[in-house]
């Protein structure tokens, strides 16, 4: 089938783009740089002609407030518009677990708006939450630097690799519509200021990572529950220590 990866250059649409070439599909890697913008809608009726599934991955250049906001919303409103155009029969949207519980931050309100995009429009859709990528580690210690100690909230997070979460959506895009939304999530729970100490040590960083139970996430509080999955998510299999080792050696 013909599916188009919306952000399909990017850290996680370039692996979907390659899972699902692999499984013998047609993958359009659709990206600005590409020549399909979503948020002038230049190239997306080209990109979308017979096109069956689209995965939108895409993330905004800027996480100011307004400015999330707006590409959310505009990049929303365009690309399904022109999936109901083009006759799409499946919307895949990659947003993040407890979206709805982090709602004092700018960023996760604009995830927040695109969701309920999603869910007023009529395309069939499915919407994948995920966890915080181990990716995002070292910016999360740098979000918390302060000298030579990170202060970072203990509460607990459920980290997975992105390319768990790239073959994660390759399964949910080629089967139906969910009609609602699934989490996924790495194989261990640990504490955020315990997660990153973890990346700091095994990276040879010096720093050293203090818990504050006052330090929120990104501009939001945040609890035991803000930032886990619920009951039955999907559970990628690479651990933290399997996917350090891969980045050592580069991949």
């Amino acid at each position: 089938m013909k599916i188009v990866v919306i952000g399909g250059s990017g850290l996680i649409g370039s692996k979907l783009v390659a899972h699902l070439r692999r499984g013998g599909h047609e993958v359009v890697a659709a990206s600005p740089s590409s020549g399909v913008n979503t948020l002038t809608g230049e190239g997306l009726a080209e990109a979308l002609a017979g096109t069956e599934v689209v995965v939108d991955v895409a993330n905004s250049p800027s996480f100011e407030d307004k400015a999330v906001l707006d590409f959310f919303e505009t990049s929303g409103r365009n690309l399904l518009a022109a999936e109901a155009a083009a006759g799409v029969k499946h919307h895949v949207a990659l947003s993040v677990v407890g979206t709805e519980r982090l709602l004092e931050s700018g960023y996760f309100r604009a995830k927040m708006a695109q969701e309920t995009l999603i869910e007023a429009g009529t395309i069939p859709y499915t919407i994948v939450r995920a966890t915080q990528f181990f990716e995002f580690l070292p910016s999360i210690a740098h979000l918390g630097t302060q000298g030579d100690t990170v202060r970072l909230t203990p509460a607990p997070m459920q980290p997975i690799a992105s390319d768990d979460v790239a073959t994660l959506l390759a399964d949910v895009a080629v089967a139906a519509p969910a009609g609602g939304r699934i989490e996924i999530a790495g194989p261990e729970r640990a504490g955020i200021a315990e997660m990153v100490q973890r990346y700091l040590t095994a990276s040879g960083d010096a720093r050293k990572v203090v818990a504050d139970e006052g330090a929120g996430y990104f501009g939001a509080a945040v609890d035991e529950r803000s930032l886990v999955p619920g009951d039955g998510p999907r559970i990628g299999e690479t651990t933290f220590e399997a996917w350090f080792g891969r980045q050592k050696k580069g991949g």
